[in-house]
């Protein structure tokens, strides 16, 4: 993979992490942490070899403090088949590998583990980016990379599929902010660690005029009654299984004993032979 096809500069991702203040901006991994501790209780399983691949570590273990840390690389340092659980913590959207990551997660199951994972969506800033974008067109004439295009939650499924998981389940929740101003957004952003970090993205100070007109454009398309802007964030969580030959699997097609218009207690209306 060359430098043009990278989605993320890694580099700049450590540098915008080591100054992140999370504790001060930590709403939306709070609220994955929730989410999560949610989905763990509803599985009747004691897991005794949990994994936590994170990159705001000291959060996500202060969550879950009985968990082995590892960061979230490009490679993950786990060996294979050692664990029943692994947790990917809101960072696979900075992935540049993101099939790669799930494969390796998976890889890391001993069979019929749990890989839970959440990240942030497609939908996340998409008030952000379209503002921006206008702005940047507007005082320019050129759109350049500002704000991180997220996967989608039907894609995030289908590459669950591909990397191997058993029942795999793609689901979301979204969170909206408020905030005075489109400064005051991008400080919370700095301090999550999760501004442009892009590979492609611009080398050089934009102008404050730039950020000025984007300000009014978000508050002429985006804003509450009392002038505030609104910001959405989309948080997809996954899960899957590790295959293993004790769990549920699909039956063939043709396979079934009974008509589900009898289930129903319904009529069931044939529909004309296009071939007769």
């Amino acid at each position: 993979m060359t430098s043009r096809d990278l989605h993320t500069d890694r580099t700049a991702l450590a540098h915008r992490r080591s100054r992140a203040s999370l504790g001060e901006a930590s709403f939306a991994h709070d609220a994955a942490i929730d989410e999560v501790e949610y989905r763990l209780s509803l599985v009747n399983r004691v897991f005794t070899k949990p994994l936590l691949i994170s990159g705001a570590s000291s959060l996500w273990q202060a969550a879950f403090p009985g968990f082995a840390s590892i960061k979230d690389d490009e490679t993950l340092m786990c060996a294979p088949q050692t664990q029943d659980l692994v947790l990917h913590s809101m960072s696979l959207h900075w992935a540049n590998d993101v099939v790669g990551q799930l494969i390796q997660a998976r890889n890391a199951l001993k069979p019929d583990g749990l890989f839970v994972g959440c990240l942030f969506g497609g939908n996340t800033l998409h008030e952000l980016r379209k503002c921006l974008s206008e702005a940047e067109i507007a005082l320019t004439g050129g759109l350049s990379p500002r704000v991180a295009m997220a996967a989608e939650i039907r894609d995030l499924g289908q590459l669950m599929q591909r990397a191997g998981f058993a029942l795999p389940v793609a689901d979301k929740i979204t969170l909206t902010a408020s905030y005075d101003n489109i400064f005051h957004l991008s400080h919370d952003l700095r301090r999550m660690g999760e501004t442009n970090a892009l590979a492609l993205r611009k080398r050089t100070f934009e102008k404050r005029e730039l950020f000025g007109l984007a300000n009014e454009i978000y508050k002429e398309h985006f804003s509450e009654g009392d002038g505030r802007i609104i910001a959405t964030f989309e948080i997809v969580f996954l899960t899957g299984w590790a295959p293993h030959e004790s769990q549920q699997k699909p039956l063939r097609p043709g396979s079934a004993q009974a008509r589900l218009a009898d289930a129903l207690k319904t009529h069931e209306l044939k529909l004309p032979d296009p071939d007769a």
